[in-house]
Parts: structure tokens; C-alpha cells; sequence
């Protein structure tokens, strides 16, 4: 019931990440918002989980897990609420904050519940249901929240998550155990410094490329802000006497440091490909958004199949090898992907879609289960968010990149094919009548069609990117220590008496 309750907890807020999006359109129609203005909708609830994510420890250690988490799931709801209730742009972006305040604990918490409740040859079965909830959100929210949004209204993305969250705050409050509280004093410049640090690096990741990068004065002055304030945060962090903000002793477990740089890159390939799919399957191919949610949906299927495959198979193989294994099935499925072309159909997508959603499943419980194989029960509450923020950082750096790698790949490959466009080709008069050059309407069509060919070589470049960077990084596994059949350190606390 423990599992059960958090795990719901978890699933919403994960679905928040991303059902939002797909309902843009029609929130900005309703809340006669243009559309600079919609994105903050989005904006505000990313970069108040960001900042609000590395505290969840200090929260924990002041008051406890369980007075902890209960507040979270009742402010996330009750922020639900009143998003769905909002009647102007200002008051939707007031609740997202909210939900983005409330909802940043809701995963590291469950994920260190699940590490404290279950024995160490649990663990595996355990962060495969953990991962499973945390990726039904990017998996099926755009799926979810298109179906509402285009059947019902774009109000129910948000009242959805109000029976889920009761449910999951009666099962909280019924079952789970509270921890011993200790007097914890917060570092304030650590925390000051490193919100900064987040939250500037957010805006300048979110709205880089609708403000067309460096060439803004917005995005310098958050670039450089950014920068200074992880600057200081970095140096008070190594010289600071007593208690910091960010433990040092996290730095000293090897697989632990591995394994957050290894979740960013996860992040980026996730968060990254599925930002890519579905502008190329409605705006290239001409899907609708039903559509493109069926076929892209056999790629949770493949994220769940995986988890379950892995679950049973953390205790009798080394964990590196299934990690090796997942990263090869993304890179394999990316492979098939750079093969895409205008003229296929839905089959390519749905299989390159299952192989890739194994390949994260695949990776994803082995790398969870080894990241926090030997940190020390009592460092779980304050390593938890950091990894959680570590995923999503990479998510929003991966968004970022492959977006503008997109956008600017397009407009090379645009300039590149218009060169050969000209009267002196002797393929252009192999070409029907009405996409001549010497009519106007002609060329118009011609320029549309040498548009879709170069978004399309775009795609492709940067799926042969993703593709380099799952290669690339497989021979880094080999630094993580070998945990085959000791997915867990032996001191770990029992049900009754969990980390504080």
C-alpha cells in the first residue's frame, strides 16, 4: 500500500511535466494570451520544480518524509485545482508555480521510500516500479492531455490529477511510517546560489530559442548569471566549514557521481527524441494528434516490458551488461530512425518506438539500482533530488539542443537544396506543370516542397547526433563498480525505521 500511494503521488506529477503541452493551443485561446505569453504556463512550472527540487532534503531532514511528502501531494492538488479553475494567464501561471513548488518532492521522495522499504534483493523490482511511474508522464502525457484536450476540454489535463492525488494522499496518510526529524540548519548562500544557478540555467534553456539565443540581451544576462551563480555556489560548496548546502559526501561515492551523469544523458535522449516526434510526425508528415499519440504510444509499452524484463534480471547479471544492453537498443532504434523518409508510413515509427522505449527500460532500473548501491542510507534523502535534478537537466538541455539543432539545420539545408533550384537544372523540367518556375503558384508549391525536404534532412542530422551520443558513451559504464546480486548496501533500514 506504501508503494501503491507514493507511486500515484509520483505518476501525476510526472504526467505534469509534459500533458500541459499538447493543450498550449487552446489554453491560449481561452486566456486570450499570445503566444510569448502561453509559454510561461510552461516556463513557470519547470523552473519552480528546478529551483524548489534540491531542498527536498533539508525538508526532509527539518520535519520528516512523511509530513513532508503529505504536504507536497495536498499543495500539488490543491495547485491542480486552481490551474483548471484559471481565468486568466496570470492566475494559470500563479498555480503552475504552485504545482511546480509542491510537485518537486514528489519524486526523490518516492524514490527514496521505495530504496528504504524494500530489502536489497528487492531493489531492482522496486526502481522499476519507481521508473515506470516517473516515465508514463513524457511517455503518454502528450497522448493524454491531446485525447482531453481535443474530445473534452483543455480544464480536465488539470482535474485529472484531483481523485489520483485524494487517493494517493489517504494511502500516505493511512500507511507510510513518518522519519525522526533532526535540527538541521539550512546554508543559505548554498541554497540561494544554487536556486539561482537552476533557475536562470531553466529560462535560458527554455526560451533560447524563441528568443533566438545570444543574439537577445534576455538570454546573455540569464547565460551569465548562470554562470556566476554556480561559480559561487561551487566555491562556497568546497570551502565552506560545517554544514553545506550540497553534501560533499555524495561526491565521494564513485557510482553515485557516475550515476547522475549518466541519468543527464538519459534525460537528453528521452526528453530530447520525444520532443522532436511530434512536430515531425503532425508538421512533416500531416498526423493528427490522436495519431501521432497511437503510434508513439508502443513506446511505453517498450519502457514497460523492459522494466519488468529488468526487474528479474538485476539479481543474476551484472548490471553494467544490461545497462549496455539498453544504451545499444536506443542507439540500434535511433540507427532506424536516421532511415526515416516522407514517403513511409506509421510502421517504422511504431517499431523504432518499441525498441527505443526497451532500450530505456533497459537502462533505466539497472542505472537506478546502481547509482545508490553504495551510498549510505543516510545520504539517500539528500542524494535522491539531485539525481532527480540531474534527469531533468538533461531533459531540458536535451530539448534545447536538438530544437535549435533542428530549427538552424533546416534553414542550411533549405539554402543548400534552393542553389540547385534554378533554370539551368535539367531535372526541374522533368517536373509537373504547376510547380514550374515561370508561375508564381508554381514556385510557391516548389518552396514548400523544398521546405518539408530540408526539415526532413534536419531530423534525420539530429537523430544521427542522439545516435553518436548513446555510442559514445557506452564504454563509461565500465567505471561503475560491478554490483551483480548486490544491488543494495547491507545497512539498509527496515519498513519500520526508514532513512532520515
Amino acid at each position: 500500500m506504501i508503494t501503491v500511494s507514493i507511486m500515484l503521488a509520483t505518476i501525476i506529477q510526472a504526467l505534469d511535466t509534459t500533458i500541459a503541452n499538447v493543450a498550449l493551443p487552446h489554453m491560449q485561446g481561452s486566456l486570450q494570451a499570445s503566444p510569448d505569453q502561453i509559454t510561461w504556463v510552461l516556463t513557470s512550472y519547470i523552473v519552480a520544480a528546478a529551483i524548489t527540487l534540491p531542498l527536498t532534503g533539508w525538508f526532509c531532514e527539518k520535519w520528516g518524509r512523511r509530513r513532508v511528502f503529505i504536504v507536497s501531494v495536498i499543495g500539488f492538488t490543491v495547485a491542480s485545482a486552481l490551474c483548471g479553475l484559471a481565468t486568466s494567464l496570470w492566475q494559470i501561471v500563479l498555480a503552475r508555480l504552485m504545482q511546480g513548488v509542491f510537485g518537486a518532492a514528489l519524486v526523490p521522495l518516492s524514490q527514496a521510500v521505495l530504496l528504504d522499504i524494500n530489502p536489497r534483493e528487492k531493489v531492482g523490482q522496486a526502481m522499476a516500479i519507481w521508473g515506470a511511474g516517473i516515465m508514463v508522464g513524457p511517455i503518454l502525457g502528450p497522448m493524454l492531455g491531446g485525447w482531453l484536450t481535443e474530445n473534452y476540454d483543455w480544464r480536465l489535463v488539470f482535474f485529472i490529477n484531483l481523485p489520483i492525488g485524494l487517493i494517493a494522499l489517504w494511502g500516505i496518510v493511512r500507511y507510510l511510517p513518518e522519519s525522526r526529524p533532526e535540527s538541521q540548519k539550512l546554508d543559505v548562500f548554498g541554497f540561494v546560489t544554487m536556486s539561482l544557478a537552476i533557475g536562470l540555467l531553466q529560462l535560458f534553456l527554455d526560451r533560447g530559442e524563441l528568443l533566438d539565443w545570444f543574439s537577445s540581451w534576455e538570454i546573455r544576462l540569464e547565460a551569465a548569471g548562470a554562470f556566476i551563480s554556480f561559480a559561487f555556489f561551487a566555491v562556497h560548496t568546497l570551502t565552506v566549514q560545517g554544514v553545506s548546502f550540497f553534501s560533499r559526501d555524495l561526491l565521494k561515492d564513485r557510482n553515485f557521481v557516475i550515476g547522475i551523469a549518466f541519468a543527464f544523458i538519459v534525460g537528453i535522449i528521452l526528453y530530447g527524441v520525444m520532443s522532436l516526434l511530434p512536430s515531425f510526425l503532425q508538421s512533416l508528415m500531416g498526423y493528427p494528434v490522436i495519431l501521432t499519440g497511437l503510434i508513439t504510444a508502443p513506446r511505453g509499452l517498450g519502457t514497460m516490458l523492459a522494466m519488468i524484463l529488468a526487474s528479474r534480471l538485476v539479481n543474476h547479471f551484472d548490471l553494467r551488461t544490461i545497462m549496455l544492453g539498453g544504451f545499444a537498443l536506443m542507439a540500434g532504434s535511433l540507427f532506424e530512425m536516421i532511415h526515416f523518409n516522407l514517403d513511409m508510413g506509421t510502421t517504422p515509427v511504431v517499431v523504432s518506438g518499441f525498441f527505443q522505449g526497451m532500450g530505456i527500460g533497459f537502462t533505466f532500473v539497472p542505472l537506478s539500482a546502481v547509482t545508490f548501491a553504495t551510498l549510505a542510507p543516510q545520504l539517500r534523502n539528500a542524494g535522491t533530488p539531485i539525481y532527480s535534478l540531474m534527469r531533468n537537466l538533461g531533459g531540458s538541455v536535451g530539448i534545447s539542443i536538438v530544437q535549435a539543432l533542428q530549427s538552424q539545420g533546416a534553414t542550411r539545408s533549405h539554402s543548400q537544396i534552393v542553389e540547385s533550384v534554378n533554370a539551368s537544372n535539367p531535372a526541374l523540367s522533368s517536373l509537373p506543370p504547376y510547380l514550374q518556375l515561370d508561375q508564381l503558384g508554381g514556385l510557391a508549391l516548389l518552396n514548400g516542397e523544398v521546405t518539408r525536404q530540408a526539415n526532413m534532412i534536419s531530423f534525420i542530422h539530429v537523430f544521427h547526433i542522439m545516435m553518436w551520443l548513446c555510442l559514445v558513451s557506452l564504454p563509461f559504464m565500465f567505471l561503475v563498480r560491478s554490483q551483480r546480486n548486490n544491488s543494495a548496501p547491507n545497512n539498509a533500514p527496515s519498513v519500520s525505521e526508514p532513512a532520515h
